[in-house]
């Protein structure tokens, strides 16, 4: 399947501008090594590959760059960044000290510093890359590769030195990294974590602003609250430099999901969502706290540290220079709200919370108190069109199957079943054919006869003689299971065909990269008669393969293939295998972000004017328990199953369609439906704020936007001790004398956006007791 298309890159500036308006002054990028490398020596920096472009990009917005080469990236990219062509080369170990990976990772990474060095990227030729990466979270596996291992870091340490490209090389997750590599820390926290090296600074190179997903999965999410806690912590205890993984989630378009088992989606729960808009009220919240941070600078880079432990997990941090002073009071209790009293002041600090206060005198940020409002999106039908009814679907079958199903014709042949990654993995799929001879006389033929295939944990459908038998997979986390069917067999020739369907390479662990996948086999044929069993193995047997499906191969998703005329436009057959749909649609109207609806579909793969949206598969719902009903406590350790959503629904029912691939007049869209699902239900929606529900602790200011709309209606508005969450706020024990919802409707409706002060001189006296902390909360329909 292609790559996506290079207009992917027309997000870039719009999604670097975000980022720089929310605080950030550097970008962090992976290089993916299978992406620009996809064919040995044969290299791609085109399109959505064009790094030097992105680069330039990051320099033109004024920020800095964070170049992690790797090469390997995990990422939950398949087969973590590496091109499966390298797994295939003779002798080689690969993240080893082993000189066939090194010879090849030596170029690669000579290549994208020579690329740098040519453009001047580098901060010591005046660009903007201030770090680079070498190697990617070795440390968490580098038991499993005994003295090889040291030897093959020590050596990434050396060649990588070796590049001079003036600017300082980054090791994350490796406690051991040597000299002069700065070792690194990856998780939810790393306030604690300290370099090997006492002169290093202390750099966070991933905080997980969220988790990913995998189908059958849940949509995991990681409050606001929480993630200032890590940041404001991570400063407080002396760190240098901060990175979000990830601050835009973004999609996995193509093939380009690992896993296996990872979701097309890579929202990530991130301040940025997949769509690219503003993931309210974590990207304001840190924002906040960036700005507060950033103009405090110069006193946490260059002050005298002085620390204070008030015990019950309350600690102080005051940062001095020059007669000026900052200070930090964090909170780690997850219970126990604090009082810090500091020259004198009581000053109330919230369980798992962070105060900060910039000149040790006012707070001004709480890591715990929310002053941004949270946005609820909400979908819209497409406007230019009365979708479903107006798409008229064609369709055509999967052709040449005969060949495969009955013929057992392949492209090459073995004595042996092969492990997919042979095919360099170009494709999802992979044909398993081979034959076997049986006749009533042979002791394996009985009337309870069955086949078994061992498969990797991805998808098989079996055929037997031309006919389906079943299909099998399994869940993310397993590697392989058993399949086994009842069969019948006919006297003489029959010929078994196994189709594989990868779902993302393994990306991860110890050695991933030899983790099977497709057939491990063994394939047998099993006959019973009474208590004996016969077993026929097949695995020896001559086995003919043959890569890929014909319409993909022949990419009939693009309108100038030679076969894109072949559609037929009656008797449309649903839920039927290995099928092509195909239809034409009007763009939706206006620039609100577009999701394409795949309710009613299987799995398969889908694209968008020949642009690809990536895996699809509906059709896997999410796991049944696991969701809590309560609002989410942000109190207490993150872990990726905290405050779980969505169970008991499609783990992906929405899937981003760029605006970019969209086209003026007709636009066109086809599916490939791997299980068979019905294609009339689907339909373009559009993604806008639907409520925004503004909050402001006492004295401060409450912002209230509809990002780009009109405030519609106010829909509540209480100052006081307001309980709920966005879409069910009620009032609580006390609340403002005056009437807050009429103050808001005439201070906001009809604006875009309006400003009010959260303070009792605007809402009346709250008679709330001196424990409860007065917010205003406002609901307003947008």
């Amino acid at each position: 399947m292609d790559e996506p298309s290079q207009s992917m890159a027309n997000m870039w500036p719009d999604l670097i501008k975000k980022a720089k308006d929310g605080g950030l002054n550097a970008i962090e990028t992976y290089v993916f090594w299978n992406a620009h490398e996809p064919l040995r020596r044969q290299y791609d920096f085109s399109g959505n590959n064009d790094l030097i472009r992105f680069i330039q990009t990051v320099k033109d917005e004024g920020l800095y760059a964070i170049l992690r080469i790797g090469p390997y990236v995990c990422a939950e990219w398949n087969y973590g960044g590496f091109p499966v062509w390298l797994h295939n080369m003779p002798g080689i170990e690969m993240r080893s000290a082993n000189n066939v990976f090194m010879n090849e990772m030596q170029n690669f990474t000579s290549l994208i510093v020579d690329m740098m060095k040519k453009e001047s990227l580098f901060a010591s030729q005046g660009g903007p890359i201030i770090l680079a990466q070498i190697e990617n979270e070795y440390g968490n596996v580098i038991s499993s590769y005994g003295d090889v291992g040291k030897a093959y870091i020590n050596w990434c340490a050396s060649m990588a030195k070796s590049l001079d490209i003036g600017v300082p090389w980054i090791m994350c997750q490796e406690d051991d990294a040597p000299e002069p590599m700065l070792n690194t820390c990856n998780g939810y926290y790393c306030d604690q974590f300290t370099p090997n090296n006492p002169k290093t600074p202390k750099i966070w190179t991933e905080n997980w602003t969220g988790w990913f997903k995998n189908w059958g999965g849940l949509d995991p999410k990681r409050t606001a609250e929480d993630v200032a806690f890590a940041v404001a912590r991570f400063y407080q205890n002396g760190g240098s430099l901060q990175n979000y993984y990830m601050y835009h989630g973004g999609t996995n378009f193509g093939r380009t999901a690992g896993g296996p088992y990872i979701t097309t989606t890579y929202d990530y729960d991130a301040p940025l969502n997949e769509y690219g808009s503003l993931n309210q009220p974590k990207y304001g919240h840190l924002t906040q706290l960036h700005n507060i941070l950033r103009s405090m600078e110069r006193t946490l880079t260059y002050g005298n540290v002085t620390s204070t432990d008030y015990g019950n997990s309350v600690f102080g941090t005051v940062y001095s220079i020059d007669n000026t002073s900052s200070c930090f009071f964090g909170n780690a209790n997850v219970t126990s709200d604090a009082t810090v009293n500091y020259q004198g002041v009581d000053y109330n600090v919230p369980a798992w919370s962070v105060s900060i206060l910039p000149d040790c005198k006012t707070e001004v940020y709480n890591t715990a108190r929310v002053n941004i409002q949270t946005n609820l999106m909400v979908k819209e039908s497409n406007q230019a069109e009365d979708e479903p009814a107006s798409l008229k679907w064609s369709w055509r079958p999967e052709i040449n199957l005969e060949q495969t199903l009955v013929q057992g014709k392949g492209q090459v042949s073995t004595g042996m079943i092969v492990d997919q990654k042979v095919t360099n993995d170009v494709s999802d799929y992979l044909w398993y054919m081979t034959s076997l001879n049986v006749d009533k006389d042979d002791p394996i033929w009985t009337d309870d006869m069955s086949i078994r295939v061992n498969a990797t944990g991805h998808i098989l459908h079996a055929y037997v003689n031309g006919e389906y038998l079943d299909s099998q997979w399994a869940t993310y986390g397993i590697f392989n299971y058993v399949f086994e069917k009842k069969v019948k067999l006919n006297p003489g020739k029959n010929q078994i065909t196994l189709l594989s369907a990868t779902v993302g390479l393994q990306n991860y662990g110890p050695k991933f990269d030899v983790v099977q996948s497709g057939i491990s086999g063994p394939v047998e044929i099993i006959g019973r008669k009474g208590d004996e069993t016969i077993i026929k193995d097949l695995s020896l047997h001559k086995w003919s393969y043959k890569t890929g499906l014909h319409g993909l191969d022949n990419k009939i998703y693009n309108s100038d293939s030679k076969f894109s005329a072949q559609w037929n436009s009656d008797n449309l057959p649903l839920n039927k295998m290995l099928t092509w749909y195909k239809t034409t649609f009007k763009a939706p109207l206006g620039e609100d972000p577009v999701a394409l609806d795949m309710q009613g579909l299987g799995k398969g793969l889908a694209w968008v004017n020949g642009n690809s949206i990536g895996r699809y598969w509906p059709s896997y719902m999410a796991q049944e328990d696991g969701c809590s009903t309560e609002a989410c406590d942000y109190r207490g350790s993150y872990y990726s199953s905290k405050c779980d959503t969505n169970c008991g629904q499609p783990t992906q029912r929405w899937y981003h369609v760029p605006r970019s691939f969209f086209q003026d007049g007709v636009n066109e869209l086809v599916l490939f439906e791997e299980f068979g699902g019905n294609p009339t239900l689907v339909n373009f929606q559009t993604l806008r704020v639907g409520t925004a529900c503004g909050s402001a602790y006492e004295n401060k200011d409450m912002e209230l936007s509809c990002q780009g709309r009109p405030i519609s209606a106010i829909k509540f508005a209480s100052f006081g001790d307001v309980q709920g969450t966005c879409g069910s706020y009620h009032k609580g024990t006390c609340a403002g004398q005056n009437d807050a919802l009429s103050i808001i409707q005439n201070a906001c409706v009809g604006k875009e956006t309006c400003t009010v002060s959260a303070s009792e001189s605007t809402f009346g006296v709250a008679d709330c007791t001196e424990d409860i902390s007065k917010r205003l909360i406002v609901e307003a329909a947008c």
